[in-house]
Parts: structure tokens; sequence; C-alpha cells
């Protein structure tokens, strides 16, 4: 099953210094049928004005991951963590007990990024926060996993939901095969470009809920950069 979540058909919100879009239902004025996809509840498109940020707030029982697409995000917690994290860098906070967090726009152009919230494994647990680099040439061509609920993914940042996020960046031609297991689902967002994913064009921004497929065969159709979440073990 490819559900396709074209951009124009994504919930939104206004708030003048934050324009998001929502590739699932968070307001009772998103699509309804844009439902969960396992643990994967969140999926934000946050574009955050210079000057602007989420002041400080809480979470619990919640693994976050932050992916910056353009921009520098400023992070600050309750744990004492602080963070610069940059355009191609990953940030995950596991708010296990609880946590208090303030993000802002560090730069001086419009901060774009994603917000992916995913249920974990177990409630509680001590909060923790890390960021990681990931060049985008060594994901050139290919899947590269950023995060991870799976010991085995080494060098991923770990999660602690049964998931990982992965990237990948493609030319303009270039095609790739990933394999999914028919037991598990995955999120894809092209961010951005335009490609062909088992014969289903997606366009800039779209997202794609993918259940009961054994594969997914890609071919960028112009240079692409593709963010998915699958959630599940090979």
């Amino acid at each position: 099953m490819f559900e396709h979540r074209r951009w124009e058909s994504l919930g939104r919100a206004d708030l003048g210094w934050l324009r998001a879009k929502h590739h699932f239902a968070v307001s009772a004025d998103d699509n309804p049928e844009h439902d969960a996809v396992g643990p994967l509840i969140v999926w934000n498109d946050d574009e955050i004005a210079v000057g602007g940020g989420f002041p400080m707030h809480g979470h619990r029982d919640m693994e976050i991951i932050t992916y910056v697409r353009q921009g520098v995000l400023g992070h600050r917690d309750t744990l004492g963590s602080e963070g610069t994290i940059r355009a191609g860098d990953v940030q995950v906070m596991s708010a296990g007990t609880g946590i208090r967090h303030t993000e802002f726009n560090k730069g001086d152009v419009p901060l774009k990024l994603y917000q992916i919230w995913l249920v974990p494994r177990e409630a509680g647990g001590e909060p923790r926060w890390d960021m990681k680099q990931f060049p985008k040439g060594e994901r050139s061509g290919r899947f590269v996993v950023l995060a991870s609920g799976f010991a085995r993914d080494e060098g991923a940042l770990p999660i602690r939901a049964n998931a990982r996020l992965l990237g990948a960046t493609l030319k303009a031609g270039e095609r790739i095969w990933q394999a999914l297991s028919p037991s598990r689902c995955a999120y894809l967002v092209v961010a951005p470009g335009r490609i062909e994913v088992n014969g289903e064009l997606m366009g800039p921004l779209d997202g794609a809920a993918i259940t009961k497929v054994p594969a997914v065969e890609i071919t960028a159709l112009e240079d692409s950069e593709l963010m998915m979440v699958d959630t599940g073990q090979v």
C-alpha cells in the first residue's frame, strides 16, 4: 500500500514566526486521514523566522528527532545541554521522565527543519540529548541510517523506539532499491526534489506512507534529498 500525502494536502499552522506543515494530523483542522504510521506520530515541516523560536517547554515519554534542512538551530535544555545544529545535522532528544527545552533560529536566514516524534518502546527512563553531523556526501546514492532504536545500526544516533531514520541524496537519473519487510511500515519524504517510487510520482516536500510492500525502487527525476522513517527491523 502506498498512500501519497501531497504537500498541498498537509495540515498547516501559521504563528507569524512559525510556519508549519503537518504530515500527520496533530490538530482538529488537519486531514484526519493522515494518521500515525506505527510509532511515528508526528512529522512537521517547520520554518522558523529569523529571531524566532520555541520558548522553554516540556516533553515526556517521547523520542524527538530534529533534522535541519536550512539554517542554524540553537538548543538549550534543563539537562544543561546546549547545541548548534546546522543544515544536514541531526538532533535527538529522548524525553523519558521529563525534559524542558527551548529551540530557536540562531542564524540570519529562515530556519527549515523536520520535527519527527516517535512513541518509545517503554515509558520512563533518564532524559537525554545528543546531536551529530552527517555529511550529505556520505549519503550519495544510498540510504544511511541517521538515528536508530536498534543497536546493530552503528554510527547512528540512538533512540528508544522501534524505528530508524534514514537519509539519502540522489542525482538526477540515479536509482536505488530499499528492502522493506512486509510486516513493517515506512514514511518517505522528498526534501526537496522529484522522484518516482514504484511507479508513483512524488514532488517536492511530498510524503508517502508505505505499508505491506517488500521493497521500494526510487528513481530521481532531478537532484533530490530523501528522508525516511522505517518502523521496524529487517
